[in-house]
């Protein structure tokens, strides 16, 4: 069972705070809206910018091609209309990372296109995504820079949801890491587009099942989904408006918004939530079993021996990354709490015990063949016994630690 470093939006994400974008004001875009619309299903996504800018008078799209950048040393871009190409050229490596030499040159190829838009009609940007680039760090770098976002899309085909969730290989050796020291994998990766996105393009075809459809409906079930064709829907979408920070709060370990339980055509999510802590030892011993028991596994647990620290689960492809996400707010002294954001606050005040305040067991599995009793049975077997629990917190504290390899301690 590997263990891969998360890179949530790829490497060197940036930690600039952004604002809502959603806000006109400030910044040099004027009237320009960008829409970024990404996705490792590359024909869904080609599929989606293109019925935009056909139904969108003057919109153009801004793509980077990272494929070639280890051997030339340079990012593609091109920037096209509806009609065909209208520019290119190309930008260095940054630190040997093409994601990054992204990020240098997209902000002041948008306020170009901005400018040459200035007087004239609305404009919409379409920032199509090369395919393992993420949008969360794409989407704070915009909107930091005082452009407006529309949306961000992941285009979506069905039929390869499940398997781009079951695939555990590193982007590398797909031909898809985004830099030398990206660790990514397929399934993480995906995993992460389709989530973080309000907006599903669904290139729905023929292989797709309902199998499929209840899948992707589980996965995300707050996600708009507007099938690739419905162009006055996806024009809609694409400049509805996005806010980076609320969509940045709904992907956080602390108050992620996980889905709730769901059955439907042989796939099932089932919503595991306790107060008792984990014993180390017996959660390590059974982690293979838990992360092959899903397609796709999220959420916050704490260990009884780290009782101050909240820990995010994140596990696609049979492969698991557990990370520290902070402490618990129950740790924190009361002074603390007003630098946490309301979001968190009202995420721990839902969660709250009376013994142990935030901390809780909260995991989400989805998958088809999915079995709820026994996963329930398994998770279960791990958490502290009666008489573990009555030994009281110093002792859990001398437990042998089981994670120090996952926390990189």
């Amino acid at each position: 069972m590997p263990h891969h470093p998360h890179h949530p939006s790829g490497p060197h994400d940036p930690s600039a705070r952004s604002r809502a974008s959603g806000d006109r004001s400030g910044g040099s875009g004027g009237d320009l809206t960008v829409a970024l619309v990404g996705g490792l299903h590359a024909d869904a996504r080609r599929a989606a910018v293109a019925r935009l800018l056909a139904a969108v008078p003057g919109a153009v799209a801004l793509h980077h091609d990272l494929a070639t950048a280890p051997e030339t040393g340079t990012v593609a871009r091109t920037v096209r209309d509806a009609s065909g190409v209208l520019s290119s050229g190309d930008t260095p490596l940054v630190d040997d990372c093409a994601c990054c030499a992204l990020r240098e040159d997209l902000v002041p190829e948008l306020r170009r296109i901005a400018d040459r838009a200035a007087g004239g009609p609305p404009r919409l940007a379409v920032v199509e995504l090369w395919d393992s680039v993420e949008p969360k760090a794409m989407a704070e770098v915009v909107a930091a820079a005082g452009l407006r976002i529309g949306a961000v899309i992941t285009a979506v085909d069905p039929a390869l949801v499940l398997p781009f969730l079951g695939n555990g290989d590193d982007l590398a050796d797909a031909g898809l890491a985004a830099a030398a020291t990206d660790r990514r994998t397929v399934a993480d990766t995906w995993a992460r587009q389709l989530e973080y996105a309000p907006v599903l393009a669904l290139l729905d075809g023929p292989d797709a099942d309902d199998e499929d459809r209840a899948l992707l409906a589980q996965l995300h079930p707050t996600a708009r989904r507007v099938p690739v064709g419905r162009d006055e829907e996806l024009v809609a979408a694409a400049f509805a408006g996005f806010d980076v920070e609320a969509a940045g709060a709904a992907q956080h370990p602390a108050c992620a918004l996980l889905p709730q339980e769901g059955d439907a055509h042989g796939v099932a999510t089932h919503v595991w939530r306790r107060h008792r802590p984990f014993h180390p030892g017996r959660l390590y011993a059974a982690l293979e079993e838990l992360t092959c028991a899903a397609v796709r596994s999220r959420g916050r647990f704490w260990l009884a021996d780290r009782p101050d620290t909240l820990l995010a689960w994140d596990a696609a492809g049979g492969a698991l990354c557990v990370e520290s996400a902070g402490p618990w707010l129950a740790s924190l002294p009361d002074a603390a709490w007003e630098m946490v954001p309301p979001v968190r606050r009202a995420a721990a005040a839902l969660d709250w015990h009376p013994e142990h305040g935030d901390r809780c067991q909260h995991l989400v599995f989805t998958s088809p063949g999915l079995e709820p009793e026994a996963l329930a049975e398994v998770l279960d077997s791990c958490l502290l016994t009666d008489a573990e629990y009555a030994a009281g917190r110093e002792a859990w504290k001398r437990l042998p630690s089981a994670f120090d390899a996952f926390l990189g301690v």
